[in-house]
């Protein structure tokens, strides 16, 4: 078993071999990299195939993978050939951790006999992760994103009503897939500083969005309900929502307890409406939020969004203007709190990237290494090789002649800045 080293990085010393490409597993092994994980990213010889999803892209990678694979390193082989094969058998071998996304059966098709693996080191992590779990009726069948979202109820909930359902405008069937695999391998990495013994997990894409439903799944269980499209409004608090102000930009109000209700009213210059008996408390509020909508519609159209920031704050109701992705990013950098994150090359190449939210307070003051740049593919070799398995360059020179490992000579930046 690795140990970990003495760092500010909680995952320090600790070796992941990260068999995933495109997205549920590379952002999964992204955090455990950013939590200080030495993750080793092995490819094909085509590399993963997140590097060239267009339209905009930096050298001969995309913007697409240069988001979710900062602070590992890469290697490329050809697990086709024998050599290839007994290679990642031996990375696995000297490693803690194990991630990756293929289809049920593929690793096992691949040479990757997960319990053979397990019996040689009992404390060997192995975290797969797909789209339906490795048991179970649709265990073969392919999922991305948008079909996880809809078997799960997701988009039936997203939307306007009465119009047809929407698709998140984030991945977050993948991302949330990736987020559940990263607890399960440090809960399993906790166990095993007790057991000894490590852990095979099966995270399923669709298992992880049908938890994310929270409590709509709840009313449907317990109520018997069919929860419809919510738009911007929530199902049990009608001043939990979006309006439109008078100069057409969009604002959200989060007004669900009595206090912030009053504070409401008496921001938006509407005491009237703290007498009125089909407003009296929540419950009415929401048995009569249809006659209440069109009151605060009306209301709000009388200044620009902007303008009922200051008077809504005041009065202790959490409000916040619908901002764009780039003013998202734009007050993330303001803010100081480290989201937006630089990374440079080895050539100077620069690019931001959205940075690590997990923050530790550090009480020793000790300084952090900082991330790096997404790893050109192979381009890892020989440090890796070297140090987790003790083979000098000659040897690893011989892999490349016979095209076991494979390297990308790295392009000048042509990034689309489009």
């Amino acid at each position: 078993m690795s140990e970990p080293q003495a760092t500010a990085k909680p995952l320090a010393g600790y070796r992941v071999v990260d068999l995933t490409t495109f997205l549920s597993g590379p952002f999964c092994t992204q955090i455990l990299a950013d939590l200080g994980a030495d993750v080793v990213k092995i490819e094909t010889p085509q590399g993963d195939s997140s590097r060239a999803i267009p339209p905009h892209f930096v050298g001969d990678d995309s913007a697409y993978y240069l988001g979710i694979n900062r602070s590992k390193r890469s290697l490329a082989v050809d697990m086709k050939q024998p050599d290839g094969l007994a290679l990642v058998l031996r990375l696995i071998a000297t490693a803690d951790v194990v991630v990756e996304n293929y289809r049920p059966g593929v690793a096992a098709r691949l040479g990757l006999d997960i319990a053979a693996l397990r019996a040689e080191r009992p404390g060997l992590i192995w975290a797969s992760v797909s789209g339906f779990g490795q048991t179970g009726p649709w265990r073969d069948k392919p999922a991305y994103d948008m079909i996880v979202q809809a078997l799960s109820g997701v988009m039936s909930l997203t939307g306007e009503p009465g119009r047809p359902a929407v698709r998140l405008g984030i991945p977050a069937g993948d991302m949330v897939a990736g987020m559940y695999a990263t607890i399960a391998i440090n809960a399993a990495l906790a166990e095993r500083e007790r057991s000894g013994q490590g852990r095979v997990i099966d995270v399923s894409m669709l298992d992880c969005q049908l938890a994310m439903l929270s409590y709509q799944s709840t009313y449907a269980l317990v109520a018997g309900t069919v929860p419809q499209p919510q738009g911007a409004r929530h199902d049990s608090i009608p001043t939990y929502r979006s309006f439109v102000a008078r100069d057409g930009r969009e604002l959200v109000v989060t007004a669900n307890t009595e206090r912030m209700w009053e504070g409401l009213c008496q921001g938006l210059d509407r005491a009237a409406l703290l007498s009125d008996p089909r407003f009296a408390s929540a419950k009415l509020r929401l048995a009569n939020r249809e006659a209440l909508w069109p009151l605060l519609e009306e209301a709000f159209l009388a200044r620009d969004a902007a303008d009922w920031i200051a008077p809504l704050d005041a009065r202790g109701v959490p409000v916040a203007l619908i901002k764009t992705v780039p003013e998202a990013l734009s007050d993330a950098r303001e803010h100081g709190r480290g989201m937006i994150l630089p990374l440079t090359d080895a050539a100077g190449t620069s690019i931001d990237v959205v940075g690590n939210p997990i923050k530790f307070v550090d009480e020793g003051g000790l300084a952090e290494d900082p991330a790096r740049y997404p790893p050109v593919l192979g381009a890892d070799a020989e440090s890796v090789l070297d140090q987790w398995l003790g083979i000098g360059s000659a040897d690893v020179r011989k892999l490349f002649d016979a095209q076991t490992l494979v390297r990308r000579t790295p392009v000048q930046d042509n990034r689309d800045v489009a």
